[in-house]
C-alpha cells in the first residue's frame, strides 16, 4: 500500500496538528499526495479509466478546499500554495 499509516502521520503533522486530521491544509497536503501517485500510476497505465476517474474526482476535491480556503483566510491558501508547489 502507497499510503501507510507513518506516511499519514507525516503529512498531517506537517501541514497540520497531529490530532487535527480535518484541518484544511492537512486534506490538501493529503490529496496532493494521493493525486501525485496517481499520476504516476496513469503514466505507466494508460488505459486504467477507473484510476482516471479517481484522479479526476480528487483533483475536483482539492479545488474545492482550495476555494473554501481562498475566500476564507487567503494567507493560508497562499502559503499552502506555495510549500506543495500547486500551481494556480
Amino acid at each position: 500500500m502507497y499510503l501507510t499509516k507513518e506516511i499519514k502521520e507525516e503529512i498531517f503533522a506537517k501541514h497540520g496538528e497531529k490530532t487535527n486530521t480535518g484541518k484544511s491544509e492537512a486534506q490538501i497536503a493529503l490529496f496532493t499526495f494521493r493525486i501525485s501517485h496517481l499520476t504516476e500510476h496513469l503514466k505507466k497505465n494508460r488505459h486504467d479509466y477507473n484510476t482516471e476517474r479517481s484522479l479526476v474526482l480528487l483533483v475536483g476535491k482539492r479545488r474545492s478546499l482550495l476555494d473554501y480556503l481562498k475566500k476564507k483566510e487567503i494567507n493560508r491558501y497562499r502559503e499552502i500554495i506555495k510549500v506543495l508547489g500547486i500551481r494556480k
